[in-house]
């Protein structure tokens, strides 16, 4: 045997007491155990996510809904197997979660517990910057919860794979159990795991491995085989590649749930060369007859107003009158929501995924061969107008990223102009490789990336893509840009995909173009009228004229709105601004930029959400500097961090002195030594 690193685990140990809310199975045995009651589980995910909704953030039901039971059964399981042989449960079990946008459904169930520094009051504080409880389940914020950080489909199963493995290589065969979602399934690394975890087992080189797969049949945007294609060969084929099957047909009912993953568990232990697979048929969204047969499963969380919750915990709870914790919950959020909408101000934005749409769709209808190419994310990226108005041009891959650049690829060898389409971070991270490739092929596309920075506010870390930029400006022939605002998007997208068939239709190979935008809602413009130029930066405001002191404002796509703010505070304080939006930011409109920080006398901000590594300030300083532009560059991005979860980017741009302020700050900086106004 091999002997680790002694490392002390962060994870909080068994629970003191039995849950808050509870009911009870029966163990093998014979032996009634208390377990928390999967409706507790629905009901405080409910609650706890109107508080996000509240807050402006998403939030996610239904797959948290279909795993109450399987989850409730599995805790029920570990901690009294571990309290029966008088030791930590992590000393015995490593529990993992794949189903990453259920994570909620375990704060929930721990905080019944009242474990990992959890109670009911804490839950209210989910998704918000205040709090560990992120969206996804992640170890830098949440160690006493979390082993393995979760999010992106499919990334947790295959790290899992090492744990086995590193059992096996220690001698101390802890069990390891993983809950991975359907639309997981579709992921290439959790395919890969597939077969490499029972092939790796055969040979003696895995501890004993349970996965829990819960399929539904139900991804974000619909029915699985309706809208892709079926996944039942590829859980059929589990068995061939070495997996004992189990089926639970009825992954709902608590009582079947507990004693098929006792009966897993005593299989993998007895024989950790044949690792186990519970196949659990699940309901997503049940609780609530219009959550359940809903086409996504009630996969965010459907409702609006706190004042429809009395009723919807009503269904969840069979009817039975509420508990007063629920009931007085209720009443914080009917009152904090009454207190908001006493505050609020109209927002006259829209989103720029609008611009997007009305590109393609345009473009299609001007006979050109556009195709969608999506991975399960149209309505969040602005394409869902395009493969609505055109179904028979438009294709879902499933949950497989780096699939559908791929197919994208083949499609643009053909003289089709694929479009390609999900959140920056999956797809700088999945389409890297696929995207290099394309490029290498000669098989150029365009991509719509959405989401980007902290754009993905509530998500948490594993979705905010901070290194969006340095992953893909440095690929051959790709050229990247950033969108601010719709009427820019619509001008820029397409400006490129008329590009894209005039350089076809004359014999040459178009680069690729990946748009990036954010989430929230955005001016439709900025200036009016306004000139939209794929090789051109735009200059949104200059007061230099008559200022003693004066700074140039770079920036792209999310943050021009903070320069533009910060610009005005400027103004106020006698300062003279100008600011440049640069939509592309691996090549520079260099003119531009020289003309405007010769006015400023040499003084450049630059401000992007990014990592500072490898951002547009680093990209845009080189090129100014190889071009011999006399500047004093300060650049605002990240410092090596991840992000967290938080309501709204305006916390996080805050926290990471990328907003209004921080330019102001930095602007001062130029003149005085504290940067204090």
């Amino acid at each position: 045997m091999t002997e680790p690193i002694q490392i002390k685990t962060k994870l909080a140990g068994n629970p003191t007491k039995e849950p808050q809310f509870k009911t009870h199975v029966k163990t093998k045995d014979g032996r009634q155990i208390a377990v928390a009651d999967p409706n507790a589980t629905r009901s405080l995910v409910s609650l706890m996510n109107m508080n996000a909704v509240l807050g402006g953030a998403a939030a996610h039901y239904g797959g948290p809904a279909a795993l109450a039971e399987l989850w409730s059964a599995l805790h029920g399981y570990v901690f009294d197997a571990s309290a029966r042989e008088n030791k930590q449960w992590y000393d015995m079990f490593h529990i993992v979660n794949d189903a990453g946008h259920c994570e909620n459904g375990l704060y929930a169930l721990k905080a019944n517990y009242g474990m990992a520094g959890l109670t009911i009051e804490s839950l209210k504080k989910f998704r918000s910057i205040e709090s560990g409880l992120t969206g996804h389940g992640e170890v830098h914020l949440f160690p006493e919860g979390v082993f393995i950080s979760n999010g992106p489909l499919g990334s947790a199963f295959p790290q899992t794979q090492g744990l086995a493995m590193g059992e096996a290589l220690s001698g101390k065969n802890r069990v390891t159990i993983t809950t991975i979602s359907d639309g997981a399934c579709m992921e290439g690394e959790a395919k890969e795991a597939f077969a490499a975890i029972p092939g790796f087992a055969k040979n003696g080189k895995m501890g004993p491995y349970v996965l829990i797969i819960s399929d539904n049949n139900t991804k974000l945007s619909g029915r699985i085989d309706a809208e892709s294609f079926s996944m039942t060969p590829t859980f059929n084929s589990l068995k061939d590649l070495g997996w004992n099957v189990i089926t639970l047909t009825e992954g709902n009912d608590l009582q079947k749930s507990f004693d098929t993953i006792a009966q897993a568990v005593e299989m993998a232990k007895a024989n950790p060369k044949a690792p186990v697979v519970i196949h659990a048929r699940t309901v997503k969204g049940i609780g609530t007859k219009k959550t359940a047969e809903s086409a996504s499963g009630g996969h965010g969380f459907p409702l609006k107003s706190p004042s429809e919750l009395a009723a919807f915990l009503g269904e969840i709870n069979n009817g039975v009158a509420l508990e007063a914790l629920y009931t007085g919950w209720i009443e914080e959020l009917v009152k904090h929501e009454a207190d908001l909408k006493a505050k609020a101000v109209k927002d006259t934005g829209e989103k720029i995924q609008i611009g997007v749409s009305a590109a393609m769709v345009r473009a299609r209808k001007a006979g050109l061969p556009v195709i969608s190419v999506t991975s399960d994310l149209p309505g969040s990226t602005g394409v869902a107008g395009f493969r609505k108005e055109f179904p028979n041009d438009s294709v879902d891959v499933g949950i497989a990223e780096s699939n559908m650049v791929s197919t994208a690829g083949g499609l643009s060898k053909l003289g089709y102009i694929p479009v390609v389409d999900t959140f920056a971070q999956f797809g700088v991270t999945k389409g890297a490789l696929p995207l290099t490739m394309g490029s290498l092929s000669e098989a150029p596309i365009i991509a719509i990336f959405s989401h980007t920075g902290f754009q993905d506010a509530a998500d948490g870390a594993s979705h905010q893509a901070l290194s969006y930029l340095a992953m893909t400006s440095s690929i051959p022939h790709l050229d990247v840009y950033c969108l601010s605002c719709s009427e820019e998007a619509d001008a820029l997208v397409t400006a490129a995909i008329e590009n894209f068939a005039k350089e076809r239709k004359a014999g040459r190979v178009p680069n690729s173009s990946v748009f990036f935008l954010g989430r929230e809602n955005f001016p439709k413009s900025y200036i009016s009228p306004a000139g939209y130029d794929l090789k051109k930066a735009q200059v949104l405001r200059d007061t230099v004229k008559d200022k003693a002191k004066s700074v140039t404002i770079a920036t792209t796509g999310s943050l021009v709105p903070q320069a533009l703010q910060a610009a005005q505070d400027l103004e106020a304080k006698g300062l003279g601004v100008v600011v440049i939006n640069s939509p592309c930011v691996n090549h520079f409109d260099l003119a531009t930029f020289k003309t405007a920080i010769e006015k400023t006398e040499g003084r450049l901000i630059t401000a992007d959400d990014h990592q500072v590594i490898g951002g547009f300030g680093q990209m845009l300083a080189h090129a100014l500097l190889q071009a011999d532009v006399a500047v004093k560059v300060k650049s605002l991005g990240v410092h090596g961090e991840f992000g967290q979860s938080a309501y709204t980017a305006q916390d996080l741009y805050r926290k990471h002195k990328v907003d209004a302020s921080a330019i102001v700050e930095t602007a001062g900086s130029f003149f005085q030594k504290s940067g204090a106004w």
